[in-house]
């Protein structure tokens, strides 16, 4: 398995009616290895779209293709061998320690009445490892900080063996230090041949790890190719209705960030001329 995805004329409602489709006609191809940041305003269906990928959702039409092998003729069990989801949220309520969560991602291999053999302990563990939290391993997980938990549900689909891992939003109500260790752990996996396809709120980390990114919204995909050449202030701004500026540090990074601009108002013409007066 190389993990390289093919999404196809992707559509999906909850009714059926072509009013209350949530998106319709998503398509776009990844290589292995790959890092594909999905962004686009509250409620545009970025979370559904992923949980379609995932087979956790039946699209109604278009088709998820994984190494050529469309989803739609494997079972459940062979899916989660092959795509590993990691939830927007997801609350740990019983105090399992953080090895019993990471060996609960081998469950399509383990079976219904089995128990974990020693190769189980042993891809949790070294899933840990990879991850930097083996030294949690016998923390309850309801003593864990947030950006540790995140890591802890990372490590969880990564025992799976996934060629393809989805992470929706995996850096929500993470501080900026824990963003960018989360970002660090998604370029990690990257180099060593994962795809990746992670759904954000900032468009920073876009520019910071990936190759490609799709703006979802109004229920398409408004813009979808490199970062560097598809984000610019004019798609920001269409896509989160308000002024954002990018600006590029040169000082040893070379990087460009969004800025956005507070209480600035324009004037229709004004968006189209595609300027703002007074604008440091």
């Amino acid at each position: 398995m190389t993990g390289r995805v093919n999404i196809s004329n992707l559509c999906f409602g909850y009714t059926g009616r072509e009013k209350d489709l949530v998106f319709s006609k998503i398509s776009f191809d990844l290589e292995q290895g790959e890092v594909f940041c999905l962004l686009g305003p509250n409620g545009s269906g970025k979370s559904t779209l992923l949980k379609c990928m995932a087979r956790l959702l039946n699209p109604l039409e278009g088709s998820v293709c994984l190494d050529g092998e469309n989803l739609n003729t494997l079972g459940a069990g062979k899916i989660a061998r092959k795509i590993g989801f990691v939830p927007q949220s997801l609350v740990c309520v019983f105090p399992f320690t953080v090895e019993d969560i990471v060996i609960m991602g081998r469950a399509s291999r383990i079976g219904m009445i089995s128990s974990p053999s020693k190769t189980d302990r042993r891809k949790a563990f070294e899933s840990m490892e990879r991850i930097g939290i083996s030294h949690l391993a016998k923390r309850p997980c309801n003593r864990l900080s947030g950006g540790e938990w995140q890591l802890v549900l990372i490590a969880r689909a990564l025992t799976q063996s996934p060629g393809v891992l989805l992470l929706d939003e995996p850096t929500s109500h993470l501080d900026l230090g824990n963003q960018i260790k989360i970002l660090e752990v998604v370029d990690s996996l990257a180099k060593e041949g994962i795809t990746i396809i992670m759904a954000s709120h900032f468009p920073d980390h876009a520019f910071l790890n990936a190759d490609k990114v799709g703006i979802l919204k109004d229920r398409t995909m408004i813009a979808l190719g490199d970062p560097n050449k598809v984000l610019s202030e004019d798609v920001l701004e269409i896509t989160y209705g308000i002024t954002i500026k990018i600006v590029t540090i040169d000082e040893g990074i070379n990087r460009k960030i969004c800025v956005p601009v507070l209480n600035q108002k324009k004037t229709k013409q004004q968006v189209k001329n595609g300027s703002i007066d007074g604008l440091v």
